[in-house]
């Protein structure tokens, strides 16, 4: 098990960027199940705070990409935050803030990795969301977890966070009337090597966006991307 860790509470709390009013919070959040398996049964562990933290991220992305994205609907977005919300994603969140290393563990949870590994990490974000949603509130909550997906994915204005953007966009138009988007490459410069392609979309004869890439696929994927933000755009100010 790993050592008390009160003279490293200030110094992480200083990573996370919340002072908590409740040290137990966070000393829970930080405690791994495997220490119910160990003779002091009574230790209270992580996961009902990682239940209550999942539930608060879900929340504040969705509201986030809701805003953000105002002409996707709800298939789009249920992939962007899906994107932006998986084991592996909420584990480099962990690994960010160092959790690893307060982690209060099993000696056999020690001795097999559990410091290190994705479950352990990713669950202990969720709780630590959870306890900084308990000690300061949801606001606190928010502005802990955009925080933290805003250093990995940016202002999450852009629609990098949708995989299939052609699909997407297909997906929006069609919604509102059966004909494709129509793809046309303006440009191509460069060598043979490294070249740059430029392309259009247009949808029932109107120019939605360009782009370029280095293929004619990227730069169609481009075109797309500018065309929803073109369209979200439409969207947020009617």
């Amino acid at each position: 098990m790993a050592p008390p860790f009160s003279s490293d509470l200030q110094e992480l709390q200083n990573v996370i960027g919340h002072s908590f009013k409740q040290a137990k919070l966070l000393r829970t959040a930080l405690t791994h199940p495997s220490i119910a398996y160990d003779a002091d049964a009574r230790t209270e562990h992580n996961q009902r705070l990682e239940f209550l933290g999942d539930a608060v991220i879900e929340v504040v992305l969705t509201r986030e990409l809701y805003i953000k994205f105002p002409a996707l609907d709800e298939g789009p977005l249920t992939k962007a935050r899906a994107r932006l919300v998986n084991r592996h994603t909420l584990a480099t969140q962990a690994r960010e803030l160092r959790l690893g290393e307060f982690l209060v563990l099993s000696r056999g949870e020690e001795l097999s990795g559990g410091r290190n590994r994705d479950s352990s990490l990713a669950d202990a974000f969720e709780a630590l969301v959870g306890a900084i949603f308990l000690d300061g509130g949801f606001d606190a909550a928010n502005d802990f977890v955009l925080r933290c997906f805003r250093a990995t994915f940016g202002e999450l204005d852009d629609a990098p966070l949708i995989d299939n953007p052609k699909g997407e966009l297909q997906e929006l138009l069609q919604s509102g009337a059966a004909e494709p988007p129509q793809y046309e490459i303006i440009s191509v410069t460069g060598p043979d090597h490294d070249r740059d392609f430029e392309c259009v979309v247009y949808h029932r004869k109107k120019e939605l966006g360009t782009g370029t890439g280095k293929s004619k696929k990227a730069a169609e994927s481009a075109a797309a991307l500018a065309a929803l933000s073109t369209l979200k755009s439409e969207a947020g100010s009617q």
